[in-house]
């Protein structure tokens, strides 16, 4: 089975996290090399607390590099003018309203960019799951932890 590697993002995210990658290559590597440098010419690096300080955040920063690279090179851009405004799909913009007839807009993203409080929910979050492929008119169930939710789709960006 293969293993989907694709990370939908928008052009917005993604030049956050190619500005965020170059700095930690470019700027932060070399601050911590630095300071790696100074430790060692402390002396005895068995019981050398900034080194060994140094080395973990070397370690951490590291790993957030491979992870932005690898977002990088994963990463499937969403285009919300490109969408279809008949069926909601990731980039997509939904109006839906509950049964109380309250009105809610969420924009569908990818999951590294969900954040609910700027109304954007994951692809793969119950709700986003539950939206896509969907249509104006249509009836959206999904599960939440206080038991099963109904909205009604009213637009499509």
């Amino acid at each position: 089975m293969a293993i989907n590697n694709q990370i939908y993002i928008t052009a917005e995210g993604l030049a956050k996290l190619k500005k965020e990658f170059e700095d930690l290559v470019n700027i932060e590597r070399k601050k911590i090399a630095e300071r790696i440098q100074e430790a060692k010419e402390l002396g005895d690096l068995s019981e050398n607390a900034e080194y060994s300080a140094a080395k973990e955040e070397q370690s951490f920063l590291e790993m957030r590099i491979m992870e932005l690279d690898n977002i990088i090179k994963n990463a499937v851009l969403i285009n919300p003018h490109n969408n279809s405004k008949t069926i909601v799909d990731v980039g997509s913009l939904v109006s839906f309203t509950d049964k109380s007839g309250t009105t809610r807009e969420y924009q569908i993203v990818g999951s590294r960019e969900a954040d609910p409080g700027t109304g954007k929910i994951s692809n793969e979050s119950p709700l986003g799951r539950a939206f896509l492929g969907k249509k104006v008119g249509e009836e959206v169930s999904f599960q939440a932890p206080k038991g099963m939710v109904n909205f009604k789709i009213i637009s499509i960006k």
